[in-house]
């Protein structure tokens, strides 16, 4: 089992135990362990085939092992099938529909015999789930569209669990099979977009049968879906599809820009390369009057052959990238090592789970100038949200820490809520004490569109507000975020000089390409942030910067890829005029 499969264990031990009115610290605990284990960097399967203690993570005790290590090597947990079989079979999936928690499954079973998905839409439909007290109409009717979103998902996964995945397989062909020479990524995975559906592998090698097996063989392949003398494809336990190619080293190029490249990017470098009279598909660029064929070791070979510049896999997607790349007229896009800074990053004086000193002295060994701590504010009380005393104890330790690491700006921020209304969590004086504010919606997420909007203008509008942290508020494969007017947002985010979050964390993604394409466009300051919960998660910035160079994004649109002395400037300069500030370092 994959960690987040374990962690749904977890989680579904907690809900029951709660629904039980078992006491509460055992259910937050078990809470807790569940979002660890979805948090960890490294699958508990190869902790524990290399030997190591499982409790060494914080949080996992003697027992809670035990059950890991039993859950992951049987596939399953005598303790939580015990546990399930006291229960209707449908208490489980009902609760993972948002809105539904413990409490709420409990009332629809002792109230409504209402056991399962099904029955609970027939409950809402026929108004018996309104009815009950502290329900009503407005609560039933966000159920059932959490029940609609449910049901318009894909099979495809978020590139947070598709990445690691194709990493261990390519790992592993590596180690396994010294016949191999090139081997790549390619698809949709290479292209960094959101979700991935299958994982697709270009390699060259001169023993197919040996490559062949060795996929065929791996510990998390299921089963094999088919195979022939030059490819297979192979299912994995996390659900997910390989496909493997094998290839002449002549034409890997070519076969590799073909499988990267976006059916609508082929699409226009095909009707491309037939006005220069040729033709060009996976394996090379064809002369179509002569026949002649010529293969690509090297994908720059074959764009130079069609007059064109290195496209990156990021822009293969068919808009507007092969024109630019024909006038030599693409931007220079954000690169990884130009930021210089992080500045959405949690510890564990909120919902973290490394410490103020960890967390800073990770960031300083990434290179960064500067971090910004920005553990929740008080109104998030699951998220351990900060009390202004909290807080102003938070930002005393903060300058010690400072100081004892060195070499680094450690910025005293803060994720706000912002609520329902648009009014922050904190109160202004409040505000006014930090060096950086993120504002973000975490709940009321289903407001009319308008409301919506208007909650967050009215936050932007705030001039202790430095950025708005994950604007859609959506979490992929799980809820699709807010209905608002992104693009009168966009407009007040540039005229208030707000900055808009590129969320890294894996789960978010937040803004879409799309959308920070625009805002870029209508003069929006962007920062790339971790969101990072962990030590670890401080390298999500891989996907941000990705997907910001989807966006066409370069350097000087980022507000954290200025130095240090820069940045500092920056802040000090009155909001509304930051987005002339960051240009004027262009």
């Amino acid at each position: 089992m994959n960690n987040p499969q374990v962690a749904e264990v977890f989680q579904g031990i907690a809900g029951l135990l709660e629904i039980k009115g078992e006491q509460r610290f055992t259910v937050v605990a078990y809470q807790r362990v569940a979002r660890t284990i979805d948090k960890l960097p490294i699958e508990l399967a190869q902790m524990l085939r290399d030997g190591q203690d499982l409790k060494a993570i914080p949080g996992i005790g003697k027992a809670i092992s035990r059950k890991i290590s039993e859950l992951v090597s049987a596939g399953k947990l005598d303790f939580f099938e015990q546990l399930r079989s006291e229960f209707p079979d449908g208490i489980l999936e009902m609760m993972r529909v948002p809105g539904i928690g413990p409490k709420t499954a409990k009332r629809l079973w002792d109230e409504l015999e209402v056991t399962s998905v099904a029955q609970l839409e027939g409950a809402i439909l026929n108004g018996s789930l309104a009815s009950l007290p502290r329900m009503g109409a407005k609560k039933a009717e966000s159920i059932l569209h959490a029940l609609a979103a449910r049901e318009a998902r894909t099979d495809r996964l978020p590139i947070a669990r598709a990445m690691p995945a194709a990493e261990r397989v390519v790992e592993a062909l590596r180690e396994q099979c010294p016949g191999i020479d090139k081997l790549a990524v390619a698809g949709s995975l290479r292209r960094y977009e959101e979700t991935i559906g299958d994982i697709n592998l270009v390699c060259t090698s001169n023993n197919h049968a040996d490559v062949l097996g060795t996929l065929a063989a791996l510990p998390n392949v299921t089963r094999v879906l088919d195979s022939d003398d030059t490819s297979a494809s192979v299912m994995l336990s996390e659900g997910l599809v390989v496909k493997l190619r094998i290839v002449e080293d002549a034409r890997f190029g070519s076969a590799l820009q073909h499988l990267t490249g976006s059916h609508r990017h082929n699409g226009v470098l095909q009707e491309h390369a037939v006005r220069m009279g040729l033709s060009v598909n996976e394996h090379g660029i064809t002369e179509p009057s002569s026949g002649t064929l010529e293969e690509y070791a090297s994908e720059k070979a074959l764009y130079a052959k069609l007059g064109l510049e290195y496209i990156a896999p990021e822009l293969r997607i068919g808009l507007g990238e092969i024109d630019a790349a024909e006038t030599s007229s693409l931007p220079r896009f954000v690169e990884l090592k130009d930021l210089r800074g992080d500045l959405h990053v949690h510890s564990d004086w909120s919902d973290g789970r490394d410490s103020l000193e960890l967390m800073v002295a990770g960031a300083k060994e990434r290179g960064y100038g500067y971090v910004a701590i920005t553990d929740h504010s008080a109104g998030r009380a699951i998220a351990n949200g900060l009390t202004p005393e909290r807080l102003e104890s938070r930002q005393s330790k903060l300058r010690r820490v400072e100081a004892a690491i060195g070499g680094i700006k450690v910025l005293s921020g803060s994720e706000v809520d912002i609520r329902a209304d648009g009014s922050l969590d904190y109160p202004d004086d409040v505000l006014a004490t930090l060096d950086w504010v993120v504002a973000s919606i975490h709940s009321g997420l289903g407001q009319p569109r308008d409301t919506m909007t208007e909650r967050i203008i009215r936050a932007m509008q705030n001039p202790h507000v430095t950025a708005i942290g994950h604007l859609s508020a959506r979490m992929l494969g799980e809820r699709k975020g807010i209905d608002a007017d992104f693009e009168a947002i966009f407009v007040t985010a540039a005229e208030t000089g707000t900055v808009l979050e590129i969320n890294a964390s894996p789960e978010r993604l937040d803004l879409r390409d799309s959308h920070i394409r625009r805002a870029i466009d209508l003069g929006v300051v962007m920062a790339i942030d971790s969101d990072a919960h962990t030590v670890e998660r401080l390298d999500n910035q891989r996907y941000r910067v990705a997907i910001a160079r989807r966006a066409w994004c370069e350097a000087h649109h980022i507000v954290n890829t200025l130095p240090t002395d820069a940045f500092m400037d920056f802040l000090s300069v009155e909001k509304s005029r930051r987005r002339e500030a960051l240009q004027a370092y262009a």
